[in-house]
């Protein structure tokens, strides 16, 4: 796996990335399209040797396989973010599940990428994780009151419901503050991919955005099968309830 598209290539840049991949071929692959962009780039290939190397060095962004030996790619996710260590992080998955990447995400996960995938889709998700926190913009400050007692707390990240209080991930954040700040529209697939997750292009093969809208109306919808707040508009994509 080499990339080849010129029109990717990126100004030269210090940002560190950790490789976390067991199988050596597509690792070394990996390595090879972000050094290409003037990464700099570290790889492993055990669970437990990867969380050592990110206690011990500040890395930009992980790009973590799923199926590790040692240590499974959510448990190290998981203690990463008990640790309280933000670092971007993007998936490998070959065959996991959406109940798998409901979960990653809740871990906080910020993408992920299907295998087998292209140099190309890769250095894209990688990209747009550095453009989405260089471009982020101040959420909306107050406390959202819905029916059925449910608050939200976008400043916070939390819901609060039925006496618990939730915490929304950074990403799912973006979305609710997105479709709250456009409710006089329909938001498509593609708005929430160049505007919340900052891809320079929409054409891409990925099921994060319904992914992540399942594991949002999880938390705020009083009943997620059937969606009054974050409503589905058929063929379209998705509108906040008119308050």
């Amino acid at each position: 796996m080499s990339p080849t598209d010129t029109d990717l290539k990126l100004e030269p840049t210090l940002r560190r990335i950790l490789v976390v991949e067991d199988e050596e071929t597509l690792a070394a692959g990996v390595r090879e399209a972000l050094e290409h962009q003037k990464y700099t780039v570290e790889t492993v290939g055990d669970g437990l040797a990867a969380l050592h190397k990110i206690r011990e060095g500040a890395f930009d962004l992980i790009v973590l396989d799923l199926m590790l030996p040692g240590m499974g790619g959510l448990d190290i996710l998981k203690t990463l973010r008990a640790e309280g260590r933000d670092v971007r992080v993007v998936i490998l998955t070959a065959l996991a599940s959406e109940q798998d990447l409901v979960r990653g995400f809740e871990l906080g996960a910020d993408d992920y990428v299907k295998k087998p995938f292209s140099p190309r889709e890769l250095l894209a998700r990688v990209e747009a994780q550095f453009r989405r926190s260089a471009t982020r913009t101040a959420t909306t400050a107050e406390m959202i009151e819905l029916p059925h007692g449910i608050k939200v707390d976008l400043q916070r990240l939390e819901v609060h419901r039925e006496g618990q209080v939730l915490p929304l991930t950074p990403r799912e954040g973006d979305i609710l503050d997105y479709l709250m700040k456009n409710r006089s529209r329909v938001v498509t697939r593609d708005d929430l991919l160049l505007d919340v997750w900052h891809y320079k292009s929409a054409n891409v093969e990925t099921r994060t955005v319904d992914i992540h809208i399942v594991g949002l109306r999880r938390k705020v919808e009083p009943n997620p099968s059937q969606p009054s707040f974050i409503q589905t508009v058929r063929g379209k994509g998705y509108r906040w309830y008119e308050d």
